[in-house]
């Protein structure tokens, strides 16, 4: 008998019984019709990698799997007994028996124990388990405008976080390179804010999800107890709304969505009421295809460079009494913050927008997203906002190399294994009221460098599967999770995922 389950994110508390529950294929899921949903998809999942429905012999009310509403567990909590003659699952949410059929979809694909298959068959050890998550906030975030992946791609991403429990996916939709979602007052951003000159193909590149697109996304998304978390970017890294509407920034153009990767100086222009028409707009589609409470608006990265040259914005400052233009964008900020609360929404920002005046203080329901290190997220949770950990001096930085390795992809650093599952996003020195208002922690994917999926699929495991379990459990233990990992990333491979195989730096 193995002394746990081989599970990632590792659960809360395992006990391990005798035997071994055997089976030859899918058993029979029943149990309270409120998890049908759930139910359904763990058999097309398990289907998916070819494991056939298995009918016992002489099967009873409660042989196989049962799923049980049990209301005193915790919204995302679930308790897991295996035993010789059938599984036991309970929860009191649909998220939390999802959890619970994830951990048994991990031994499935796993043969049941220890990678190998009973002859014929599986073999689940038998165990108690009872599980739930550290942080409501488990993220990953996918750049889709530097490099645009299908609706397919981000689907099989989707449910391969899923596995891992992981509740958000944050899908970055605009920057400089391109704008991936239509707009019915502005067609242009699309017709022609989506593409852009691609060097390394020497042709135009680029595309955008459609209205349906993206409601398919977030239904399979929900199906999976994953939140869709857009980002639209404001007022920097406009170059692709910049590029169709010229009139929109300080200079008038001519514009171009950009085919070069950096921070550049063409933003929206401040001093010009019709930005905010536009982002009205924006908001409202947003509004209209994604039912997250959160909408990330960016806020990072602003170069002052033209507002300070520029009439309009110049006044606008004069107006609004503000002393210069780091000033103007926290007055941006604010409007933004209010725009998305009438439409029922709250704002989440990089942690720039803490950068703010006293005539215009980030309001206090707006969310902080920790980028530059962790003092954005302690400065953010000592002010009372609710913060996400996502500091890429603590490996939470995939588009940086998996390890200091000129053979490796990556760019500007190094995010090792360790390192990120090393990452807590409480800080030590952190109060107990601080600390309650840290809502987890993500992994960032930006995709400068990352031009095809499959290389995406690298980058991003398995170290996502140390991001799980850091924002799962306060029980972690790095040599007992590189020792599960090996056996976790066969499992992967039978989800056709790429992954990086080196040292776990």
């Amino acid at each position: 008998m193995p002394d746990t389950l081989n599970i990632i994110p590792l659960p809360q508390s395992v006990k391990m019984g005798e035997g071994f529950f055997n089976c030859k294929g899918i058993p029979p899921v029943k149990g309270d019709g409120i998890f049908s949903r759930e139910i359904d998809v763990f058999r097309q999942q398990l289907e998916a990698c070819g494991i056939p429905a298995w009918i016992p012999a002489g099967q009873g009310a409660e042989t196989g799997i049962v799923c049980r509403k049990v209301e005193t567990l915790k919204d995302e909590a679930y308790r897991l007994k295996i035993a010789r003659e059938k599984i036991i699952l309970e929860a009191s949410s649909g998220a939390g028996m999802y959890h619970g059929l994830q951990s048994l979809r991990q031994l499935f694909l796993s043969g049941g124990e220890g990678g190998g298959k009973t002859e014929g068959g599986f073999a689940l050890p038998c165990a108690d388990v009872e599980d739930y998550p550290r942080f409501p906030w488990r993220g990953l975030m996918l750049d889709c405008s530097r490099n645009f992946y299908s609706k397919n791609f981000v689907k099989k991403i989707i449910d391969a976080i899923s596995l891992h429990h992981l509740s958000i996916f944050h899908w970055h939709l605009t920057d400089d390179q391109g704008w991936r979602f239509p707009v019915d007052a502005y067609p242009l951003l699309t017709e022609i804010g989506s593409k852009r000159y691609d060097k390394r193909r020497w042709r135009y590149t680029g595309g955008f999800y459609t209205k349906d697109d993206i409601r398919e996304v977030v239904a399979y998304a929900a199906a999976r107890h994953v939140e869709v978390v857009p980002e639209v970017d404001f007022p920097g890294h406009a170059s692709s709304i910049l590029a169709p509407y010229p009139g929109l920034g300080c200079t008038g153009g001519p514009y171009g969505v950009e085919d070069r990767f950096g921070i550049f100086e063409d933003v929206l222009c401040a001093g010009n009421d019709a930005i905010f028409d536009l982002i009205e707009k924006v908001f409202d589609t947003l509004a209209e295809l994604f039912p997250s409470k959160w909408v990330h608006i960016g806020g990072d990265e602003v170069l002052y460079n033209r507002w300070n040259e520029c009439p309009k914005c110049r006044k606008r400052m004069e107006e609004t009494g503000l002393k210069n233009s780091r000033e103007l964008q926290s007055w941006i900020t604010v409007k933004l913050v209010q725009m998305l609360g009438e439409r029922g929404k709250t704002a989440i920002g990089w942690d720039e927008i803490l950068e703010d005046t006293p005539a215009y203080k980030l309001p206090p329901q707006a969310a902080v997203m920790s980028w530059r290190g962790r003092k954005g997220g302690a400065e953010a949770a000592e002010r009372g906002h609710s913060v996400v950990m996502s500091p890429n001096t603590d490996g939470c930085y995939l588009d940086y190399q998996p390890v200091n390795d000129p053979d490796e992809p990556g760019q500007l650093g190094t995010s090792g294994i360790k390192q990120l599952y090393n990452m807590n996003a409480v800080d030590a020195g952190m109060s107990a009221e601080e600390a309650s208002r840290i809502i987890g922690g993500q992994a960032n994917l930006w995709t400068e460098l990352v031009y095809a999926a499959r290389i995406a699929e690298y980058m991003i495991f398995p170290r996502i599967c140390a991001l799980a379990e850091t924002v799962w459990t306060e029980k972690k233990d790095f040599d007992d999770f590189a020792r599960r990992l090996p056996l976790h990333q066969a499992r992967l491979d039978k989800l056709d995922l790429i992954q990086y195989r080196g040292p776990l730096a």
